[in-house]
């Protein structure tokens, strides 16, 4: 009996994977509103019903399949004046062939459980890493938006919109150009304008 039920863990873990692995795919290329269920298992070679039993509705699916962990590095065992140049580079090895990361951006600017997730993003994994860099903790949230701005601004042109120029920029290019703009986001002392 052991045998079987080992089995049947096997091919239900390997279904929700194929699962997942077509989600994310479909919600990448065609956003949220024209993913549907009905595609996404097609891709995953499954059945449609087999969606719903394991992930209960397309909200259920998106959740699961753009579960986004980013990694930060730790700012506090960097050299200060690297900080910039170290979370450009980590944002770009991030969305460098991560479909995650373009789904949630472009379910983001469309969809409501999109732009929830990029929130939860934004508050439970850029904030912190902010904050060990910071100069004045009551600037985190507005630093860190800044830094958002930036980063997100550079995805969407670069891995969503697929803008000639931006696609074009190497590495290197998009890494001097971003590094001092995030690193003066981050450290610089604040520019002494009154909100």
């Amino acid at each position: 009996m052991t045998a079987i039920n080992g089995s049947a863990t096997r091919r239900s873990d390997a279904t929700r994977s194929a699962i997942l692995t077509a989600a994310r795919e479909r919600f990448a290329s065609d956003g949220y509103e024209r993913a549907t269920i009905r595609a996404i298992a097609k891709d995953a070679g499954i059945d449609p019903s087999m969606v719903m039993r394991y992930y209960g509705s397309k909200e259920g699916l998106f959740a699961a399949a753009v579960a986004v962990d980013l990694r930060m590095p730790d700012l506090t065992a960097l050299p200060r004046e690297e900080i910039g140049r170290a979370l450009v580079s980590h944002f770009l090895d991030l969305w460098e062939d991560n479909g995650e990361l373009t789904a949630v951006l472009r379910v983001g600017v469309t969809h409501q459980a999109g732009a929830e997730r990029v929130q939860s993003i934004f508050r439970d994994q850029l904030l912190p890493v902010v904050r060990q860099a910071c100069p004045d903790p009551e600037q985190v949230p507005a630093r860190a938006v800044l830094c958002a701005a930036q980063l997100l601004g550079l995805a969407l042109s670069r891995y969503v919109l697929r803008l000639p120029s931006a696609v074009a920029l190497s590495r290197e290019e998009i890494v001097a150009w971003l590094a001092p703009t995030v690193q003066r986001y981050v450290t610089a002392p604040h520019p002494g304008v009154n909100p």
